[in-house]
């Protein structure tokens, strides 16, 4: 069965476990709340922005950066990516209240609106990443309410679709899958994370044809649960693939077989998916932070003050400055700022632009 999203009780009952605790941080690091309580600045229409961060990761917090057309308003936000052309990609869920469709945003990059598309991913919208393959680039879905992993290009052309991988032997029936995110392999192949179904990772051709089942379900060393966020990492040499192995409370490394490599808990609470840039790993997630991660995988910054706030359900006006409700994915765009999307279901998407 998919993994039911964790109701604001529930965070609120975890508040107070190990998972919750205050972050590690480096030695050399200062806490990164101590400057965005205070520390604002002003934008261009004279409001007053919050600060996060500090030294080599401080950022202006530019809330609802990114906002839908006229039209069209936003479910849950779930996935981002920039293609080289410095295009913005948002994946949606579409408020009910919409008059529109379409799950997919596309924006300049400046945040300005150029185009949608995808209504056939209305109230499934959710991983989404580009890839670039013999010179062109493509976009990979995970449709959470078809249970389908989908290839299109730029412009929402659909290339193919997969649904679960009866050849696995491991699913009873379709509805024990449903795919939430991606990581390409650096032959063509893709691993595929069945984060709301039944917590096992999978390996497949660049055509999408199954090709070998390389983690299963549990918490033990190799065992993953709610595998919601996959990440080849190259900051290591040979790449390995990252897991956010979030109902885990880690991020587990393994080999592109599926051999445990270790773990990573300092900072972790429920890792949503990741994105490196250089030496630095950035990591959404659900529980109110977005964090970064060094060349060690120690924390270098937790943007954010990473306390339960409880507001995923109120209205935009009960929202506050500076502080995350459940970062669901982050990306760095190409000038080194950072995009977060939240899942909250009126959406949200946040510029961190670097000050």
């Amino acid at each position: 069965m998919r993994q039911p999203p964790m109701s604001r009780r529930s965070f609120a009952a975890l508040a107070g476990t190990a998972a919750f605790a205050p972050l590690a941080r480096s030695a050399s690091a200062r806490a990164p709340e101590a400057r965005s309580a205070s520390a604002h600045t002003a934008d261009r229409s004279g409001t007053r922005n919050p600060i996060l961060g500090t030294a080599d990761h401080t950022y202006e917090c530019i809330h609802d950066w990114i906002t839908p057309p006229r039209g069209l308003s936003f479910g849950d936000t779930h996935g981002l990516t920039q293609d080289k052309a410095g295009r913005i990609y948002l994946a949606h869920t579409v408020h009910a209240s919409s008059e529109g469709a379409d799950a997919v945003c596309v924006f300049d990059p400046d945040g300005a609106f150029i185009e949608s598309w995808g209504s056939a991913f209305r109230g499934g919208a959710h991983g989404l990443d580009i890839r670039e393959e013999a010179g062109e680039e493509f976009l990979y879905h995970c449709d959470t309410a078809r249970r389908l992993i989908v290839k299109t290009n730029l412009t929402g052309e659909v290339l193919w679709e997969r649904s679960f991988p009866s050849e696995a032997g491991v699913y009873p029936d379709a509805g024990r899958w449903c795919p939430t995110n991606v990581a390409f392999a650096t032959d063509g192949d893709f691993f595929v994370g069945d984060g709301y179904g039944s917590s096992y990772i999978h390996r497949y051709t660049r055509n999408g044809q199954y090709k070998a089942t390389i983690a299963r379900p549990g918490s033990k060393a190799g065992e993953v649960a709610c595998p919601h966020g996959l990440w080849l990492d190259h900051r290591f040499d040979p790449p390995r693939l990252a897991v956010a192995d979030r109902s885990n409370n880690r991020i587990q490394y393994m080999t592109l077989a599926g051999e445990h490599l270790g773990f990573v808990r300092a900072g972790i609470r429920q890792p949503c998916h990741f994105k490196t840039r250089g030496g630095l790993l950035l990591v959404p997630d659900l529980a109110f932070v977005v964090t970064i991660l060094g060349s060690e995988n120690q924390v270098v910054a937790q943007l954010g003050d990473g306390r339960p706030t409880n507001l995923r359900g109120v209205p935009r006006d009960k929202f506050i400055d500076g502080k995350f409700i459940h970062p669901h994915d982050a990306i760095w765009l190409a000038n080194g700022d950072i995009l977060v999307a939240e899942w909250v279901p009126i959406g949200r998407v946040t510029l961190l632009r670097r000050v």
